[in-house]
């Protein structure tokens, strides 16, 4: 029986590894730049307005929240489920989501507009509100995946991995749990008052979560000039596709169902048919992009050994998951409220029964951005400093 070793990874010669980091931490720069920006001169500079309080911002964190949560699912089923072909990769799973927590939190904390009131959110609970429960969940990830990355790393530790691992595991289903019944709980909103949405976030957490897996292990193997064997990746990669699918599947029930309550239909409509370029982020980069295409890389015989398949179909699950979100985010807004069901209602002034315009404005994307380089840096810095990358994953 060969021995796994572990080694930090050395991402090619110092130079390349340093000037990286250094074109992270100019992203990072421009992003609290651009969040003090917005801090110094109100969200009137933004895109936002009182009817569309959650911009481009909260899709980029709840994305890389939601992603923090599925990258841990390689960890998961190697230690909790007993797959030996992902307990070796189970420290870099738990390096990326605390990566992906971090990040996708310092965009949702820059962009409150009073980050200070953190201060009361962390010191006065409400537990009949679910942004509350978050609050814990988030916090508790960190300590929880930290403990589980501990017990996979220190060998006198390491017959509680098991253990912690089942922690792990439903607390991550937890968050992502949470994350999703902030819009399920949402009962003004009609595209958002639905109870799919908790599931639906789990299933999308399992997808984006790795995609975002995949395409790093890859990348940190080509750097550090290390072996992964098709197999394992073959693995990974059918794995995604299963996922894919399953986010396919929950989509798809979502608006089945919706067609069939009356009352949103014209949400329905507007979405699928009328919204113009929410239609097309739906059906062009969510349908299209984020789901048919990586299955048709992940399936076809044509690219069943193809490594730049495999990147290019965890790439397309991601741009379609940050369209799906920000449909949900920004187009569950942007649709009028109904205010008074079945009643004939005076309009007024203030925007009564229309659809609120959006535009993203260039800080609001540095922030987000921003945040990714953060993740990264975190993960770029721990591979460097801890031993959660295996010296060789051949075949």
């Amino acid at each position: 029986m060969s021995k796994m070793y572990y080694r930090e990874l050395y991402c090619g010669t110092p130079a390349r590894y340093w000037s990286g980091l250094a074109l992270l931490g100019v992203i990072i720069a421009i992003g609290l730049g651009a969040a003090y920006y917005m801090e110094h001169n109100g969200h009137w500079v933004t895109g936002m307005s009182n009817q569309i309080v959650w911009g481009l911002p909260h899709v980029f964190a709840i994305f890389l929240i939601v992603a923090a949560s599925g990258a841990l699912n390689v960890a998961s089923i190697g230690s909790v489920f007993g797959g030996p072909l992902y307990k070796p990769l189970g420290r870099y799973s738990g390096l990326l989501a605390i990566g992906l927590l971090a990040g996708g939190l310092m965009v949702l904390v820059l962009d409150l507009g009073r980050p200070d009131r953190l201060i009361v959110a962390m010191t006065e609970y409400n537990f009949k509100s679910i942004f509350a429960w978050n609050v814990i969940l988030y916090t508790g990830f960190f300590a929880i995946v930290g403990i589980y990355l501990w017990t996979m790393i220190d060998r006198s530790v390491n017959k509680y991995n098991r253990t912690v691992g089942f922690a792990a595991f439903f607390w991550r289903i937890a968050l992502t749990t949470g994350t999703g019944s902030i819009f399920g709980f949402l009962v003004a909103r009609e595209a958002y008052d639905a109870a799919i949405m908790a599931p639906m976030f789990v299933i999308m957490s399992f997808s984006y979560g790795l995609a975002f897996f995949i395409i790093t292990l890859i990348a940190a193997y080509i750097w550090g000039d290390r072996e992964l064997g098709d197999f394992r990746l073959t693995k990974l990669k059918n794995l995604l596709g299963v996922f894919v699918g399953a986010v396919f599947y929950f989509t798809l029930a979502y608006n089945l169902t919706n067609l069939y309550i009356t009352q949103h239909h014209g949400i329905e409509r507007f979405i699928l048919l009328d919204g113009g370029v929410y239609t097309q982020m739906f059906w062009i980069g969510q349908i299209f992009i984020g789901s048919i295409i990586p299955l048709f890389l992940i399936y076809s015989p044509a690219f069943e050994k193809s490594r730049w398949a495999i990147a290019a179909a965890s790439v397309a699950v991601l741009i379609g998951g940050f369209f799906q979100i920000y449909v949900i985010v920004i187009g569950g807004q942007a649709y009028p409220m109904n205010l008074f069901p079945g009643k004939e209602v005076v309009e007024s002034g203030f925007y009564d029964g229309q659809v609120m315009s959006y535009v993203p404005t260039l800080p609001e994307a540095a922030l987000g951005v921003a945040g990714i380089a953060v993740a990264l840096t975190m993960v770029a810095v721990g591979a460097r400093v801890f031993k959660v990358f295996p010296e060789t994953l051949e075949d």
